[in-house]
C-alpha cells in the first residue's frame, strides 16, 4: 500500500506534470517570454516572465475550478473575449514587426511597468485557445481527484508554471549576447508574424462564432 506520503507525493507529481505539459506547446506566452528575453534589459524581462507565470497561473487555478463551464453559459462573454483578444493580439504583432533592428534592446524602447504588465495580462486572459484547452486538462482531470487533494495538485501546476517562465527567460537571456542586431529583428519578426497569424485565427473564430 501508498502510505499518506506517498499519496501526497503522486497528487503534486501529476499536477507538476500536468503543468508543464500544458506551458510546453509554443503559445503566445511562450513568444512573449522569448520577445522580452531578446530585446528588453534583463530586469525588465524578468518581470515580464514573473508576471505571465502570475496570470498563467491564475488562469490554471480558474480552468481547474471551472470557468470554462462559465464561458459555455455566457455566449457573450465567449465573444467578448474573441473580439478584443483577437484585435489586441494582432496590435501587439504588428508593433513587433514595425520595430527598428537599431532599437531593439535600447533602453528607448523597453517597455513600461505598466504595458508589461498589461500585455503579459492579455497573453494570457484574452487567449480563448488558452483559457479552453486549460479548463479541459484541468478541468477534465479534477474529477479523478479526491477533494482534499486539490490543492496538492494544484500545487504542483503553480510550481510548474513559475519554474517554466523563469527557466525560460533565463535560458533565453542568457544567450541574447550571442545575437546582434539583425538576428534580434528577424526574431522580432517572426515571433510578430506568428503573432498577428494567431490573433487573425482568433478573430476568425469570433466571426464564425457571430455567424453561426
Amino acid at each position: 500500500m501508498v502510505g499518506k506520503g506517498g499519496k501526497i507525493m503522486n497528487f503534486f507529481l501529476q499536477g507538476l506534470t500536468m503543468g508543464f505539459a500544458i506551458e510546453a506547446p509554443i503559445g503566445l506566452a511562450n513568444l512573449f517570454v522569448i520577445n522580452n528575453a531578446l530585446t528588453q534589459s534583463r530586469r525588465r524581462s524578468y518581470i515580464a516572465a514573473f508576471f505571465v507565470a502570475f496570470f498563467d497561473i491564475a488562469l490554471s487555478i480558474a480552468c481547474f475550478f471551472g470557468i470554462g463551464a462559465i464561458m459555455k453559459q455566457f455566449e457573450w462573454l465567449k465573444i467578448a473575449i474573441l473580439l478584443f483578444g483577437s484585435l489586441i493580439v494582432i496590435y501587439m504583432g504588428i508593433n513587433l514587426l514595425r520595430a527598428e533592428a537599431s532599437e531593439i534592446g535600447s533602453k528607448d524602447t523597453e517597455l513600461t511597468m505598466f504595458k508589461t504588465i498589461s500585455t503579459a495580462f492579455v497573453m494570457i486572459w484574452f487567449n480563448p485557445q488558452a483559457i479552453i484547452d486549460g479548463s479541459l486538462m484541468l478541468g477534465a482531470f479534477q474529477v479523478t481527484l479526491p477533494v482534499n487533494s486539490y490543492p496538492i495538485f494544484i500545487g504542483g501546476v503553480v510550481i510548474a508554471s513559475f519554474v517554466w517562465f523563469i527557466g525560460l527567460n533565463l535560458v533565453i537571456a542568457k544567450f541574447k549576447d550571442k545575437f546582434n542586431a539583425k538576428v534580434l529583428r528577424t526574431i522580432n519578426m517572426v515571433c510578430g508574424a506568428v503573432i498577428i497569424l494567431y490573433g487573425l485565427k482568433l478573430f476568425y473564430n469570433f466571426i464564425t462564432l457571430i455567424i453561426h
